[in-house]
């Protein structure tokens, strides 16, 4: 009796265990659900963002006549509403869903232009949890709704170019103005503007660090960036490119790749820093590393091993196919070297600036390894205007004369700097020259050009030529206006 009663209490026993496995395996998985839909409009393209209450896999393609982009999601269930989502300013005319094959959901964008889909999971973080991202990017559009002038954008190309030879020269142990054949005739002088790229950071599902009131730092720097591009805007010589105008997500690197397209002479990130206490407070300025800027360069060399890029990448005049691996290394070096001098110089400026404003979190230039930053042939800086999380820096983020104040104090020192230094083809440079006191006539520098040639063929001496222009050795950079005194 004993025994038969084991074995019926071992049989309900594993009975037990087989439905308690059978409830932990079964393969009826409960679907999961959308539930909201984001959609941010950029002028380059557009992303959509589905929050997931689980991981869906997915499958997205095109149809033409007319054109659509169908997304599958594999069983989910809708419980957003897509008539919710505003679609202007995006290539998405309208959005239809239903079901499909009984458990999965199809969403269908009608589209009113030609895209370049891309797809992708995201796994959850501090803000959101689960998503799938669908980009929309569109062919042959520029993500500066305002480019610079086509004229301005040659100028500063045959300026670059000409960085690049004097660059390769002292690399290879040339005289970097012994390069070309000497023109004769000076050009009128270009007065170009300078150019500064203006980035607001985060952007669209990236709101940045939250303040205690719900402040988002994408929503601030953006209104920073705005009011520094109007103040660069509304000085003459200056040009501002804004790398966004909008709630949307610029890739960290897709940032540098805009100015280096616009032309930049110059590119500063707005941010508001942040931490888990409210206590710390003050501004700060970041430069690049020099740690970082080595890593950057061995970034660069691997990239650009099959490819004309940085060094005579735009025109191809100075490709370095025919360079060794170690050529390539020292002419990186330079560059990032050069272009890191002058962010820590310009850093310095706006620093002492932003210190009569606001407390400064540290007394100098901080550096780190910023991606965005990390631009080998454009000056940069990232400026943290404040801490998001100090309550009273919060506060004061949010006040528009603040903002304007803390504007005008980066700019001012960019406005300094640049007054100080112009680039040749400049505006600056133009009224810098116009303003010494010499009566005669204006040559402009060209590849190739000596001081001791332009003295013979002006016929005037060396020693004047030198004087009228404020000359104390005998370097010359191409694009560099000279003051030819009277014979």
């Amino acid at each position: 009796m004993s025994q038969r009663l084991g074995r019926l209490a071992g049989f309900f026993l594993m009975t037990a265990v087989t439905l308690a496995s059978g409830v932990l395996v079964s393969p009826l998985a409960v679907a999961g659900n959308v539930d909201t839909i984001r959609l941010w409009a950029a002028p380059d393209h557009s992303r959509l963002v589905f929050d997931l209450s689980s991981p869906a896999s997915a499958s997205v393609f095109q149809l033409d006549n007319p054109r659509r982009l169908v997304i599958d999601l594999a069983d989910t269930e809708l419980k957003a509403s897509p008539s919710s989502i505003d679609l202007s300013g995006s290539a998405i005319s309208s959005v239809r869903t239903g079901v499909r094959e009984g458990n999965d959901l199809r969403v269908v964008l009608e589209l009113s232009r030609a895209v370049e889909p891309r797809h992708f999971s995201l796994a959850p973080n501090a803000q959101y949890g689960d998503r799938f991202v669908v980009d929309l990017e569109y062919p042959g559009e520029s993500a500066v709704e305002d480019p610079i002038d086509p004229i301005e954008a040659m100028i500063r190309e045959q300026e670059i170019a000409a960085e690049r030879a004097k660059t390769v020269a002292v690399a290879e142990g040339r005289d970097p103005v012994e390069a070309a054949p000497v023109v004769d005739t000076a050009q009128p002088h270009p007065k170009r503007d300078i150019i500064i790229a203006v980035d607001a950071g985060h952007g669209g599902e990236d709101p940045g660090a939250v303040g205690p009131s719900g402040t988002r730092e994408k929503d601030v720097v953006l209104q920073m960036a705005d009011r520094l591009a109007r103040q660069i805007n509304a000085t003459s010589g200056f040009k501002a490119v804004m790398i966004r105008d909008g709630d949307y997500y610029v890739g960290l690197r897709q940032r540098t790749i805009i100015a280096r397209e616009q032309k930049a002479d110059f590119f500063v990130s707005i941010h508001a820093d942040a931490f888990t206490s409210p206590r710390p407070h003050g501004s700060s300025v970041f430069a690049l590393s020099q740690r970082g800027a080595t890593s950057e360069t061995a970034k660069w060399l691997a990239a650009s091993e099959n490819r004309s890029d940085l060094i005579g990448g735009v025109d191809g005049n100075l490709s370095l196919d025919d360079k060794d691996q170690v050529l390539r290394g020292v002419l990186l070096d330079l560059t990032m070297t050069a272009t890191l001098n002058d962010s820590l110089t310009i850093g310095g400026e706006v620093l002492d600036r932003i210190g009569r404003l606001n407390d400064l979190h540290k007394p100098r230039v901080e550096q780190a390894g910023f991606v965005v930053l990390k631009s080998p042939d454009i000056p940069s800086l990232l400026v943290e205007t404040g801490f998001i999380s100090n309550p009273e820096e919060e506060r004061r983020l949010r006040d528009g004369g603040y903002q304007d104040r803390m504007m005008n104090a980066v700019f001012g020192g960019l406005r300094a700097h640049f007054e100080r230094n112009p680039p040749p083809a400049s505006l600056l440079a133009w009224q810098r020259d116009q303003g010494r006191n010499t009566a005669s006539n204006e040559y402009r520098i060209q590849p190739g050009d000596t001081l001791s040639a332009i003295a013979a063929r002006h016929s005037v001496p060396l020693t004047q030529l030198k004087q009228v222009n404020e000359l104390s050795g005998d370097v010359i950079r191409v694009g560099q206006v000279l003051r030819i005194p009277s014979s």
